[in-house]
Order: structure tokens, then C-alpha cells, then sequence
């Protein structure tokens, strides 16, 4: 498939961008909308979820070096699109659709073997959300007002019923399916232990429950994950532990008669203790599921002999994808678990930066759910 030239066709007005042009240096810009070719489209962002690779971004932990729109959870309304796009995609002008982070070409043995995530032509290095501003047309990330589509993505049509901001959801959501059930084949029965009480955590629990978990624990730690685990139960989970001051391992075998996890999912972020736990909280035989980077290179207290004794599964988790994408927009639409009543915090262009502050844990006390509405 050949990617026309974005604004080769004229350019149409311009959208209202927030470019990080350096860490915590977030800016607004007046960036033209391209002229479309017939295999590409604008999207009118309506809401954009915000996690951690956000504040990492913000920070400076994950900055790519150059100026760029971040936002990668995006969902809006197809504001034009050219003809092929519409025959491809399905989809025609005012439809609402969520974005798919990565693009995929559609040919590589990555794309053809359904593992697009790692498609040789695209990869990380054009994700939304991470493409340099100056690559025309500069519009690659949800933290605009309109966001180019280009003729490699994925779109996923939105039920009608689904609120904008409870749909960014579809990227943690996802998330949990896949890295709570999927990846690591959790069936009816299982004992799940999920470390990390955030957005994610929470899916994972989720899903695990939608796959018939007979036990479900969720850790987090300290006062800021108080709240978060008081959500637990309302969230698919059995028991909420705080590890400050509770074993882990100890609850876990207490409330099970002795048994130890079949799945493990560690979603944690700068814990580099969570490792060692997730091994410790394994069965012999069972499978423990690392999803997202550490920013760290030591796990403290981790005996890699104990993966070997106990025959451990050790998964690593990078990126959702489509099929896990539609099942987690069914589970919103259906409404079974509280999502709406979520501790949430919405900002838009003038507040954005303090909201990636707080979530960074630099003021104030993070919400669980961070979205930027337009």
C-alpha cells in the first residue's frame, strides 16, 4: 500500500496541537490539517486516556528527543476521509471510532501472523503518540484537536451508546484482557494475583473474572494505592492487599487453602520489588506475565534459581491488540463493572500539564483514570 502525501491534496484550515517540545515543556501550537489523499483521514479527537507512558513522556523518562503530540488512547469522529480508506477501514464520514496505537502495513510474516505490534515497517518508531512533529503533517498524537490517520491504521467503530471519555478506556481495558487472560491462557478456576491497583490492574482483574477466576488478589502499596484497592471488589477482585504492611504470598495462601497463583500479572511501575513478588506468588508450573517497562535493572531479593525450580512461565507483555480492542469496547458498552464511577480526572488544553504533574506523583494525589478532552 502506498502512504500519499499528506497535504498533497491542499491544506484545509489548521487544528490546535499540544506539542512537548522538552520534558514538562508542553506548548501549544496552531498546526495546518492536511489535504488528504484517497487513503488516509482526519479525526476530530473527542477524548484522549491518559497513562503512564503519558507522565513518562512529560517527564522526560521516556521523551523521544524531539518535539511531538503525545496521546495514544485516542477515540473521535471521522471528520474526512478519502475513498480507499472508507472502503478499507468500513467506516465514512461522522463515524466514531478508538485509534489503535500502532500501525501495521499488513504484509510482513509480524502483520500476517497477527503479531502487527512488532510489523517490520512500523513498530514503535511511528506509534501514535510518539512521532516527531516535524514529519508531516505533524498531527500524530491525541493531544489535539484532530489527529491525521494514515493509510496504515487500525480503527475500531465505537457503540453508539459508549460515552467519549469512558471510551479511552478501550486501551486499559484491552490491556487486561490480553495480559490477564490471554497471554497467559487463564481459565476457569484459576488463582490470578495482579500487582499494581492502577487502571490496568484493575482490567486485569476484570477480565480474570470474566474468564471464571475461582481467586483473585490485588496488591498495590502504601496510602497512595489505599483508594485503588478499596475499588477491588468492585472490580472483579476478591481481596486487596497492601504489601506495606501484609505478606503477600502469606494472604494469598490464607485465603485459598494453601494455594499459590496459576497467573500472576505484575502492571507495577517503579516497584522494583514486584518482580520478586510475582515469582514468590507463583505455583510450580505456573506463568508470570511482565507487562510494560521497569525503569530499573535490579529486582531485590529475585534468586532466578526459584524460575528454574518452580518451572515458571515468564511472559513479557508489549501492547495490546485488535482482538483484545473489541472485547474490552463489548465489556464498557454492557456496563457490568462500575468504569464510569472511576476516580477520574478530565483536562484539557490550559490544565493538562499540572493533570500529567499529578499523575507523574509530583503534586497532589493521582486520579485513577487521566483523560484529555479537546
Amino acid at each position: 500500500m502506498v502512504c500519499p502525501e499528506p497535504g498533497s491534496l491542499g491544506v484545509e484550515g489548521s487544528a490546535r496541537a499540544l506539542v512537548l517540545e522538552a520534558p514538562r515543556r508542553l506548548v501549544a501550537r496552531e498546526i495546518p490539517t492536511p489535504g488528504l489523499g484517497l487513503d488516509d483521514a482526519l479525526l476530530r479527537v473527542e477524548a484522549c486516556g491518559l497513562c503512564g507512558t503519558d507522565h513518562e513522556q512529560w517527564s522526560g523518562t521516556l521523551h523521544a528527543g524531539r518535539p511531538f503530540v503525545p496521546g495514544h488512547e485516542s477515540v473521535g469522529v471521522i471528520e474526512r476521509i478519502g475513498p480507499e480508506a472508507r472502503r478499507r477501514w468500513g467506516v465514512d464520514v461522522g463515524a466514531r471510532v478508538a485509534v489503535e496505537v500502532f500501525q501495521r502495513c499488513g504484509r510482513c510474516q509480524e502483520c500476517l501472523s497477527g503479531e502487527y505490534r512488532r510489523c517490520e515497517r512500523h513498530g514503535l518508531k511511528d506509534a501514535y503518540g510518539f512521532v516527531p512533529v516535524d514529519r508531516e503533517p505533524g498531527l500524530w498524537g491525541g493531544y489535539a484537536s484532530h489527529q491525521y490517520l494514515a493509510p496504515d491504521s487500525l480503527l475500531l467503530p465505537l457503540p453508539d451508546s459508549l460515552d467519549p471519555v469512558l471510551a479511552t478506556l478501550f486501551n486499559p481495558l484491552g490491556a487486561g484482557i490480553r495480559w490477564g487472560v490471554t497471554l497467559p491462557g487463564t481459565t476457569a478456576g484459576d488463582v490470578v494475583a495482579v500487582l499494581g491497583p492502577g487502571i490496568r490492574g484493575l482490567s486485569a482483574c476484570v477480565a480474570a473474572r470474566e474468564a471464571g477466576a475461582g481467586y483473585i488478589m490485588l496488591t498495590g502499596r502504601g496510602d497512595r494505592d489505599a483508594e485503588r484497592l478499596s475499588l477491588a471488589r468492585r472490580f472483579g477482585a476478591d481481596l486487596g492487599v497492601d504489601i506495606a504492611t501484609t505478606d503477600p504470598v502469606a494472604a494469598l495462601r490464607s485465603s485459598t487453602g494453601g494455594r499459590l497463583a496459576d497467573v500472576v500479572v505484575d502492571v507495577t511501575a517503579d516497584a522494583p520489588l514486584a518482580f520478586t513478588q510475582a515469582v514468590a506468588l507463583a505455583r510450580v508450573g505456573g506463568t508470570v506475565v511482565v507487562a510494560g517497562t521497569r525503569g530499573f535493572v535490579e529486582a531485590p531479593g529475585f534468586h532466578p534459581d526459584l524460575v528454574v525450580y518452580k518451572e515458571l512461565r515468564i511472559l513479557g507483555a508489549m501492547g495490546v491488540d485488535a482482538t483484545a480492542y473489541r472485547a474490552a469496547l463489548a465489556l464498557l458498552a454492557a456496563g457490568r463493572y462500575p468504569f464510569d464511577a472511576l476516580p477520574r480526572r478530565v483536562a484539557s488544553f490550559g490544565d493538562l500539564d499540572d493533570l500529567l504533574a499529578t499523575m507523574s506523583g509530583e503534586s497532589g494525589h493521582p486520579p485513577v483514570h487521566g483523560v484529555f478532552v479537546p
